[in-house]
């Protein structure tokens, strides 16, 4: 299959679940400063998805830059990931209204966990196939880091269910801010930054 066919129908996907998100966001009861500050939690779980999401979009593009065409199990990962990903707005919408209920929050974790996992699963993928900008090396560099990503949101999503709710949502935040830093190298990181959020 022709790449410009997934990659058409990844962009107008994740342009629907990016507006959805906005379009779930609770108006205040009252215009005031008062008012807004109440939905301050509605507005950093809408702020964390986007921002993942868009940057999910950003790297795929990135990644799939060197292939010319892609494989049948490739289409079927990417509409997996692309599933997930559907559920942010549903989920994101339970944790900003509920953001200190550890059913919550761990329902945000799982969808985070899954589309974390998903991603690797994309990026081993993409190192088989022939075309693919990416090394080996980047695709070991990039698995490397995703274990600790993953581990530190596993960590926050034992933490949501046993001691502190909002520690999955914090976690998440955490592995964004680091990513920047904790990344191998530049070049690798233009390449594979997308999943390390879902990350």
């Amino acid at each position: 299959m022709n790449k410009e066919r997934l990659v058409a129908f990844t962009d107008a996907v994740l342009a629907i679940i990016m507006t959805i998100l906005v379009l779930e966001l609770k108006k205040p009861e009252v215009i005031s400063l008062a008012g807004f500050w109440a939905l301050r939690m509605n507005f950093f779980a809408y702020t964390i998805s986007f921002f993942w999401l868009g940057t999910m979009w950003v790297n795929l593009h990135r990644s799939w830059d060197g292939l010319e065409k892609i494989n049948n199990k490739l289409v079927w990962i990417s509409l997996l990931l692309l599933f997930f990903s559907s559920l942010f707005p549903y989920v994101t919408t339970i944790v900003s209204e509920s953001f200190n209920n550890p059913i919550a929050q761990a329902a945000y974790g799982v969808i985070v966990l899954l589309v974390s996992f998903t991603n690797v699963w994309m990026y081993a993928e993409l190192a088989k196939m022939s075309g693919t900008s990416m090394t080996k090396s980047m695709a070991k560099s990039h698995n490397r880091f995703m274990a600790w990503d993953i581990a530190i949101k596993l960590l926050g999503f034992i933490l949501t269910l046993t001691f502190y709710p909002p520690a999955m949502m914090w976690s998440v935040l955490i592995t964004a801010l680091s990513l920047g830093q904790n990344h191998p190298s530049a070049n690798e990181k233009a390449t594979v930054l997308m999943p390390l959020l879902f990350a």
